[in-house]
């Protein structure tokens, strides 16, 4: 009777690589365990995101299938893939969140581009795609989130073990000033009071397990910004922008101060790309054309998105039913997921770079 030897079976699937990701699913710890019986062989592969679509996963399983099927002498063969969000790395110096896999900042050079509706829109297509997630609303001064996102499930209150726990809206954990300041007072801080709230925020906040946390950053290179460098392992910041010249050159500055503090840059976001009349069809640039495009190129990272200006996003913004889930079929929600998948494929490209390893356990038998 032939026997399988592991090793081959390893050897066999270095030839295979997920999308995107340059070392092969051995090398990048995708590979979970290898299961031998005689001839017969099982595979346990990761899904490092769940935000991938159908016809993907299922290339991605027959290149695994392919790659068995080479293996001399081998009988039954079965892939068993499990969505097993991939961690970022944390830096050197850094303190290790385990509990929170991503944070991704959304970030902009100047105000009023849409930052927050892009954030709120973001974290609740990562919900839709399957992941665990939470939103963070930094912007000390001018929290808007809440109102973006209506009445809670359950508010945001204490713990048994006096904790803070956080909102809950449409299933995602949400944390903002807006829950401990009164609607019309204005947050009047100077810099270490910020830097011991968002502290609090990570330190204080019982946010559980998630896969994403999105922080809605506030527009600009001031406080919150240094902060965050300094607090978290952030695994990359988006940077949003309207395709105007004024707002790309905001942007530029967003960029570099992402980069002195040594924050990678997932890609670019372009809102408010373009609008279509609902009555007459007539398209207009409003705010001008591909500003995005030249951007992500000069500062060598992706497009991850267009996203057209839509009174309907406003809407729903303003309602408190954001358009990821007010609307989950329209066109703009769909462009919503689309950026979600594109931002998540990003941050599997970066996060496999480098071998992943769980303390305690052999990830290849």
């Amino acid at each position: 009777m032939t026997t399988i030897q592991d090793a081959a079976v390893r050897d066999a699937l270095r030839a295979v690589h997920y999308p995107g990701v340059e070392k092969d699913v051995v090398t990048s710890g995708l590979l979970r365990r290898v299961e031998l019986d005689g001839a017969n062989v099982t595979v346990k592969v990761d899904l490092p995101t769940m935000a991938v679509s159908v016809a993907v996963q299922t290339a991605f399983e027959a290149a695994l299938l392919a790659a068995l099927l080479g293996v001399p002498g081998i009988g039954e063969t079965r892939v068993k893939l499990e969505v097993r969000v991939a961690p970022a790395p944390t830096p050197l110096g850094k303190q290790a969140l385990p509990r929170i896999k991503n944070i991704i900042l959304v970030a902009s050079g100047k105000g009023g581009v849409g930052k927050s509706t892009v954030a709120t829109n973001l974290a609740l297509s990562f919900k839709r795609w399957g992941a665990k997630v939470g939103l963070l609303d930094a912007d000390i001064f001018g929290p808007s989130v809440p109102h973006m996102l209506g009445t809670p499930e359950s508010p945001a209150g204490g713990t048994a073990d006096k904790r803070i726990a956080p909102a809950v809206y449409f299933g995602m954990k949400v944390i903002s000033t807006a829950f401990f300041v009164e609607q019309d007072d204005a947050v009047v801080w100077r810099g270490p009071m910020i830097h011991k709230l968002l502290k609090q925020f990570f330190d204080d906040v019982d946010w559980g397990e998630l896969d994403y946390l999105v922080i809605d950053m506030p527009p600009g290179t001031g406080d919150v910004q240094l902060s965050l460098s300094q607090l978290v392992p952030v695994a990359g910041a988006l940077m949003v922008t309207t395709p105007q010249t004024v707002a790309l050159l905001d942007v530029v500055k967003g960029v570099s101060m992402f980069k002195k503090v040594e924050i990678p840059i997932l890609g670019v976001i372009e809102n408010m790309s373009g609008y279509t009349c609902v009555q007459c069809g007539h398209h207009d640039e409003v705010f001008s054309k591909g500003g995005g495009a030249r951007l992500a190129r000069s500062i060598g990272v992706p497009l991850l998105g267009e996203i057209p200006l839509e009174r309907r996003v406003r809407e729903a913004g303003d309602d408190g039913t954001p358009i990821a889930v007010g609307a989950p079929e329209s066109q703009q929600a769909q462009v919503y997921m689309d950026v979600a998948a594109a931002v998540a494929q990003s941050l599997v490209v970066r996060s496999l770079a480098v071998p992943r390893r769980t303390p305690g356990l052999n990830l290849l038998k």
